[in-house]
C-alpha cells in the first residue's frame, strides 16, 4: 500500500500547542514526564513499577473476567487479561466515548496505534509483556456528542430522552436506527456483515456500554485488545484514598489552575478549567457535580446533602456512586492500570498536559504521552484522479479558497501572480522615499499613500483576473474541489467525520489489517494510505 507523510505543523489542522509538543519546544518540558521514544519506555516501566500497587492487578482482572462473561474472546486477549496478574506486565491505554457504531474513524486508528506500540514495546523489551488496553467513557454524560455517526454525508440519529452516564443507557429505541441502516449500507456480503454487527451490539445488548464492548471486541479482539469499563465498584474502591483528597483538600483547582496560567503566559489555549470538587455523582439518571459550601457538600440540582463525615462514610460504603470528571478521570485510570502511555487525540493530549502536577500532589506516575495516528485514506479511482489533475498531496490539505487559487495559477495559460510585480513597485516606491527624503520631508505621506494604492490596485486587478480564469476553467476546478470535498468532507479532516462503515463496504476484512500493517504510532506524522 503506498504511503505519504505529512508533518502535522504543514496540515493546519492541528494545534500550534500540539506541535510544540511533538516539536519538544523546552517551554513545555515540565509539562510531561518522558516524551514517547523507545529508548525512554525502560525508565517508565521501571518507576510505574515502584509506585504502581500491585494489590490492585488481582481486582483488575476479577473485574474484566466478570465483564467479558457473556462474551466469546480471542485466546490472545484471554492470554492478555491472565498475564495481568503479573507484574512485568504493563498496559498501552486509549479511550474514547461510547460514540454510536464506533462515531468518527479516528476510534479506529486510536486502538490500532495502542496495538501497534504494543507490539513495537515486545519486540524492544521481550521479557516483558505489554497489554492494549480501550478505556471506555461509560460515565460520559454528553449524550448530544454520541448519538449519532455520519454515512456518506448523512448523519444518523439515535433519539432518547435517557439523562446521565450513557453507559447505562437502555438500547430501545436502536431498532429504528438498524431499519435505517439497512436500507443505506445496502446489499452485498460487506454490507451483511455490518448490519450484523450493528444488530448484534445493540438489539441483543441491554445498554449502550455492553453493546460498546460487543463491537470494539468483533473488531479488534483477535489482536488482544482488552477493553475495560471503570464504572465498577470494586475499581473505584481503589481510587478511594485519591477521590477522599480530592474532597476534603481540593488540591487539584490549584493544581491545575497555576498550569493552566504558565500555559496562558506562553499563549497557548487551555482545553479544561477545573472545578473546586473534580467529582461527580452518579445514580441511575442522574450524574451532577458535587460541590461544598460553608462546610456542607451536595450534589448540584438534588436535594442529596452530606456533612464531611458523611460524605467520607459514603464513599466508603459506595464509591461506585464517585464519577470523576475530565480532570480526575486520567488520574482514576493510572491509579488502577500499571499503564505506561495513553494514546490520544490532539484535544487529549492538551489537556493530559495540563494535569502533571495533579499527578504529582497525588504520589501517582505520570504517563507517558503519545499523539494518536492520523491518516487520509484515497481509493485508487481516487488517487488516479488525483494524478492526472497533478494535486499533490500536500495541496489537498489547504483550506477550500487556497486551493482553488493555487490550482487555476498552475493551469492557466497566464501567469496570474502579481507577487513580482508587486515587489518591482515595493523597489521602485523606496527610491521615491529616498527622493523625497532629500528633497521635501513633506512629500513622505504623499508617496506612501501613492504606494499602497497602487498595490492595492494591483492586488485588485489580480483577483479579478483569477475571478475570471475561475470561470474559463469552471470544469476543472469543480473536478479538484469535488475530490477535495470527498477526501476532507464538510471540510474537515477525513478522519474526523468519516465512519470506518464507509471504508468497511469497500474494503471490507482488510480494511483493519491494512491499517495495522501501515500506521507506525511512533512515526510523528499524518499519514496518507492509497487503498
Amino acid at each position: 500500500m503506498p504511503t505519504d507523510y505529512i508533518p502535522f505543523r504543514e496540515t493546519n489542522y492541528f494545534s500550534d500547542f500540539i506541535c510544540d509538543y511533538l516539536d519538544q519546544k523546552p517551554e513545555l518540558r515540565s509539562l510531561y514526564n518522558r516524551f514517547p521514544t523507545i529508548e525512554n519506555f525502560q525508565a517508565q516501566f521501571l518507576e510505574k513499577s515502584k509506585t504502581f500497587n500491585n494489590k490492585g492487578r488481582s481486582v483488575l482482572v476479577d473485574v474484566l473476567k466478570k465483564q467479558y462473561s457473556n462474551l466469546e474472546i480471542s485466546e490472545l486477549t484471554h492470554q492478555q487479561i491472565e498475564s495481568l496478574q503479573n507484574e512485568k506486565t504493563f498496559t498501552i491505554t486509549t479511550g474514547h466515548q461510547l460514540n454510536l457504531f464506533t462515531g468518527p474513524l479516528y476510534f479506529l486508528y486510536k486502538i490500532i496505534s495502542t496495538i501497534n506500540l504494543t507490539t513495537q514495546l515486545k519486540e524492544t523489551y521481550p521479557e516483558y509483556n505489554f497489554v492494549p488496553f480501550y478505556w471506555m467513557a461509560s460515565e460520559d454524560h454528553d449524550f448530544e456528542e454520541i448519538n449519532y455517526f455520519n454515512f456518506r454525508g448523512k448523519k444518523i440519529h439515535w433519539n432518547s430522552e435517557q439523562t446521565g452516564a450513557v453507559g447505562h443507557f437502555n438500547t430501545d429505541g436502536l431498532e429504528a436506527v438498524k431499519e435505517v441502516i439497512s436500507a443505506e449500507f445496502g446489499l452485498g456480503k460487506n454490507a451483511e456483515q455490518l448490519k450484523e454487527w450493528f444488530k448484534e451490539a445493540y438489539l441483543n445488548h441491554d445498554n449502550l456500554a455492553s453493546a460498546t464492548r460487543y463491537l470494539a471486541n468483533q473488531l479488534f479482539g483477535k489482536y488482544g485488545l482488552v477493553i475495560l469499563d471503570s464504572d465498577h465498584k470494586d475499581l473505584k474502591s481503589l481510587f478511594i484514598p485519591n477521590m477522599q483528597k480530592e474532597l476534603i483538600e481540593q488540591t487539584a483547582f490549584q493544581n491545575v489552575s497555576d498550569t493552566n496560567a504558565i500555559l496562558e503566559n506562553l499563549g497557548l489555549k487551555v482545553q479544561v478549567n477545573p472545578r473546586e470538587i473534580n467529582l461527580f455523582y452518579i445514580k441511575e439518571g442522574l450524574r451532577e457535580r458535587i460541590v461544598e459550601l460553608d462546610g456542607e457538600f451536595s450534589v448540584l440540582d438534588s436535594d442529596i446533602r452530606w456533612t464531611k463525615s458523611e460524605l467520607l462514610k459514603h464513599l466508603t460504603d459506595y464509591p461506585e456512586r464517585f464519577s470523576p470528571n475530565v480532570i480526575m478521570r486520567p488520574l482514576y485510570q493510572e491509579v488502577i492500570l500499571p499503564n505506561l502511555c495513553y494514546v490520544g487525540g490532539g484535544g487529549e493530549m492538551i489537556y493530559w498536559l495540563q494535569l502533571k502536577s495533579n499527578f504529582e500532589d497525588q504520589g501517582v506516575t505520570f504517563p507517558m504521552l503519545l499523539l494518536r495516528n492520523s491518516a487520509l485514506i484515497k481509493s485508487k479511482k481516487q488517487a488516479n484522479k488525483l494524478e492526472k489533475l497533478a494535486i499533490a498531496n500536500k495541496d489537498l490539505f489547504l483550506d477550500r479558497n487556497t486551493f482553488i487559487n493555487k490550482k487555476v495559477r498552475k493551469i492557466s495559460n497566464i501567469d496570474i501572480d502579481f507577487s513580482e510585480q508587486i515587489k518591482s513597485l515595493k523597489r521602485q516606491f523606496e527610491d521615491l522615499h529616498q527622493l523625497a527624503e532629500q528633497t521635501d520631508k513633506s512629500f513622505l505621506g504623499a508617496v506612501k499613500a501613492q504606494e499602497i494604492k497602487q498595490i492595492k490596485g494591483l492586488k485588485h486587478l489580480e483577483k479579478r483576473l483569477l475571478k475570471a480564469q475561475k470561470l474559463r476553467l469552471k470544469d476543472q476546478i469543480e473536478r479538484c474541489t469535488d475530490l477535495q470535498e470527498q477526501l476532507f468532507p464538510g471540510k474537515s479532516l477525513q478522519e474526523r467525520n468519516t465512519n470506518f462503515s464507509e471504508l468497511y463496504l469497500e474494503y471490507g476484512d482488510s480494511l483493519i489489517p491494512e491499517l495495522l500493517k501501515n500506521l507506525s504510532p511512533l512515526a510523528g506524522e499524518f499519514t496518507i494510505l492509497k487503498f
